[in-house]
Protein backbone atom coordinates (compact mmCIF):
# COMPACT_ATOMS: atom_id res chain seq x y z
CA UNK A 1 0.00 0.00 0.00
CA UNK A 2 1.55 3.18 -1.06
CA UNK A 3 1.18 6.38 -3.27
CA UNK A 4 2.51 4.16 -6.04
CA UNK A 5 -0.25 1.71 -5.62
CA UNK A 6 -2.94 4.55 -5.03
CA UNK A 7 -2.12 6.35 -8.51
CA UNK A 8 -2.30 2.93 -10.24
CA UNK A 9 -6.05 2.87 -9.06
CA UNK A 10 -6.92 6.32 -10.68
CA UNK A 11 -9.02 5.71 -14.05
CA UNK A 12 -7.54 6.95 -16.84
CA UNK A 13 -10.61 9.35 -17.33
CA UNK A 14 -8.92 11.25 -14.25
CA UNK A 15 -5.65 11.58 -15.25
CA UNK A 16 -4.99 14.47 -13.70
CA UNK A 17 -6.06 13.64 -10.69
CA UNK A 18 -3.02 11.08 -10.90
CA UNK A 19 -0.60 13.61 -11.76
CA UNK A 20 -1.90 15.98 -8.79
CA UNK A 21 -1.67 13.56 -6.22
CA UNK A 22 2.15 12.96 -7.02
CA UNK A 23 2.66 16.63 -7.58
CA UNK A 24 0.98 18.15 -4.15
CA UNK A 25 2.46 14.97 -2.37
CA UNK A 26 5.65 14.74 -4.49
CA UNK A 27 7.12 18.05 -4.84
CA UNK A 28 5.71 19.45 -1.59
CA UNK A 29 7.95 22.03 0.38
CA UNK A 30 6.08 21.22 3.51
CA UNK A 31 8.44 19.50 6.42
CA UNK A 32 7.33 15.89 5.76
CA UNK A 33 5.56 16.53 9.17
CA UNK A 34 3.73 18.88 7.65
CA UNK A 35 3.36 17.14 4.72
CA UNK A 36 2.50 13.56 5.85
CA UNK A 37 0.26 14.85 9.05
CA UNK A 38 -1.76 17.06 5.98
CA UNK A 39 -2.13 13.55 3.83
CA UNK A 40 -3.62 11.52 7.03
CA UNK A 41 -6.12 14.02 8.12
CA UNK A 42 -7.12 14.83 4.89
CA UNK A 43 -7.89 11.04 3.77
CA UNK A 44 -9.31 10.66 7.58
CA UNK A 45 -11.68 13.28 6.17
CA UNK A 46 -12.47 12.25 2.72
CA UNK A 47 -13.83 8.99 4.58
CA UNK A 48 -12.80 7.01 1.84
CA UNK A 49 -11.80 3.19 3.04
CA UNK A 50 -9.49 2.95 -0.69
CA UNK A 51 -7.90 6.38 0.01
CA UNK A 52 -6.79 5.55 3.81
CA UNK A 53 -6.34 2.09 3.55
CA UNK A 54 -3.53 3.28 0.56
CA UNK A 55 -1.87 5.93 2.54
CA UNK A 56 -2.17 5.47 5.97
CA UNK A 57 1.14 2.98 5.86
CA UNK A 58 3.20 5.82 4.44
CA UNK A 59 2.20 8.89 6.41
CA UNK A 60 2.88 6.14 9.32
CA UNK A 61 6.20 6.12 8.19
CA UNK A 62 6.66 9.42 7.72
CA UNK A 63 5.43 10.22 11.37
CA UNK A 64 6.27 10.67 14.86
CA UNK A 65 4.24 8.39 16.88
CA UNK A 66 3.10 11.88 18.45
CA UNK A 67 2.55 13.72 14.92
CA UNK A 68 0.77 9.96 13.99
CA UNK A 69 -1.82 10.37 16.58
CA UNK A 70 -2.09 14.39 16.40
CA UNK A 71 -3.03 13.73 12.90
CA UNK A 72 -5.70 11.44 13.56
CA UNK A 73 -6.51 13.78 16.31
CA UNK A 74 -6.94 16.71 14.29
CA UNK A 75 -9.34 14.78 11.98
CA UNK A 76 -11.23 13.52 14.68
CA UNK A 77 -12.36 17.16 16.29
CA UNK A 78 -12.56 18.57 13.10
CA UNK A 79 -15.04 16.13 12.26
CA UNK A 80 -17.36 17.82 15.11
CA UNK A 81 -15.71 21.30 15.21
CA UNK A 82 -16.68 21.93 11.29
CA UNK A 83 -20.21 20.11 11.67
CA UNK A 84 -21.05 22.48 14.90
CA UNK A 85 -19.24 26.02 13.61
CA UNK A 86 -20.23 25.45 10.11
CA UNK A 87 -23.98 25.42 11.40
CA UNK A 88 -23.73 28.01 13.57
CA UNK A 89 -22.30 30.51 11.13
CA UNK A 90 -25.02 29.40 8.49
CA UNK A 91 -27.91 29.92 10.88
CA UNK A 92 -29.74 33.23 9.89
CA UNK A 93 -30.51 33.46 13.54
CA UNK A 94 -27.20 34.95 14.76
CA UNK A 95 -28.08 34.82 18.79
CA UNK A 96 -26.48 31.33 18.48
CA UNK A 97 -22.71 32.80 18.16
CA UNK A 98 -23.44 34.56 21.12
CA UNK A 99 -24.35 31.16 23.27
CA UNK A 100 -21.48 28.69 24.25
CA UNK A 101 -20.50 25.86 22.88
CA UNK A 102 -20.36 23.65 25.54
CA UNK A 103 -17.95 20.67 23.40
CA UNK A 104 -15.17 19.73 24.29
CA UNK A 105 -12.08 19.95 22.18
CA UNK A 106 -8.78 20.18 24.47
CA UNK A 107 -6.73 18.69 22.08
CA UNK A 108 -6.47 21.98 20.02
CA UNK A 109 -5.01 23.34 23.00
CA UNK A 110 -2.43 20.39 23.62
CA UNK A 111 -2.12 18.36 20.63
CA UNK A 112 1.50 16.94 21.15
CA UNK A 113 3.03 18.37 18.42
CA UNK A 114 4.18 22.00 16.99
CA UNK A 115 0.91 23.89 17.32
CA UNK A 116 1.31 25.48 13.92
CA UNK A 117 1.75 21.83 12.53
CA UNK A 118 -1.61 20.57 14.01
CA UNK A 119 -3.17 24.21 12.94
CA UNK A 120 -2.42 23.45 9.64
CA UNK A 121 -3.97 19.89 9.62
CA UNK A 122 -7.35 21.20 10.97
CA UNK A 123 -7.36 23.94 8.32
CA UNK A 124 -6.79 20.95 5.53
CA UNK A 125 -10.14 18.78 6.70
CA UNK A 126 -11.85 21.93 7.52
CA UNK A 127 -11.52 22.42 3.40
CA UNK A 128 -12.92 19.15 3.03
CA UNK A 129 -15.69 19.67 5.42
CA UNK A 130 -16.50 22.98 4.19
CA UNK A 131 -16.52 25.34 6.85
CA UNK A 132 -15.79 28.78 6.35
CA UNK A 133 -15.44 30.06 9.97
CA UNK A 134 -12.98 27.18 10.92
CA UNK A 135 -11.03 27.96 7.46
CA UNK A 136 -10.84 31.91 8.35
CA UNK A 137 -10.17 30.87 11.93
CA UNK A 138 -7.29 28.33 11.26
CA UNK A 139 -5.92 30.45 8.31
CA UNK A 140 -5.40 33.93 10.60
CA UNK A 141 -3.34 31.27 13.30
CA UNK A 142 -1.20 30.22 10.32
CA UNK A 143 -0.81 33.79 8.70
CA UNK A 144 0.26 34.78 12.36
CA UNK A 145 2.64 32.35 13.14
CA UNK A 146 4.28 33.85 9.71
CA UNK A 147 3.27 30.96 7.14
CA UNK A 148 3.34 32.39 3.87
CA UNK A 149 -0.03 31.94 1.58
CA UNK A 150 1.56 29.83 -0.61
CA UNK A 151 2.23 27.04 2.36
CA UNK A 152 -1.04 27.69 3.60
CA UNK A 153 -2.08 27.21 0.03
CA UNK A 154 -0.64 23.89 -0.23
CA UNK A 155 -3.00 22.64 2.99
CA UNK A 156 -5.87 23.25 0.55
CA UNK A 157 -4.34 21.51 -2.62
CA UNK A 158 -3.45 18.38 -1.05
CA UNK A 159 -7.05 18.44 0.53
CA UNK A 160 -8.39 19.23 -2.63
CA UNK A 161 -6.76 16.39 -4.26
CA UNK A 162 -7.35 13.77 -1.55
CA UNK A 163 -10.75 14.53 -1.65
CA UNK A 164 -11.00 14.29 -5.35
CA UNK A 165 -9.50 11.17 -5.52
CA UNK A 166 -11.64 9.64 -2.88
CA UNK A 167 -14.47 10.88 -4.50
CA UNK A 168 -13.47 8.98 -8.21
CA UNK A 169 -12.14 5.71 -6.65
CA UNK A 170 -15.21 5.43 -4.22
CA UNK A 171 -17.52 6.21 -7.46
CA UNK A 172 -15.35 3.54 -8.99
CA UNK A 173 -15.58 0.70 -6.33
CA UNK A 174 -19.64 1.58 -6.36
CA UNK A 175 -19.87 1.06 -10.33
CA UNK A 176 -17.72 -2.12 -10.36
CA UNK A 177 -20.04 -3.74 -7.45
CA UNK A 178 -23.18 -2.95 -9.71
CA UNK A 179 -21.76 -4.92 -12.72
Amino acid sequence: MSLDSLKSRIPDYAKDLKLNLGSVIGNSDLSAQQLWGTVLSTAIASRSPIVLRELEPEAKANLSPEAYTAAKAAAAVMAMNNVYYRTRHLLSDHEYGNLRAGLRMNVIGNPGVDKVDFEFWCFAVSAINGCGACLDSHEQVLRKAGLEREAVQEAFKIAAVVEAVAATLDAEAVLAAAE
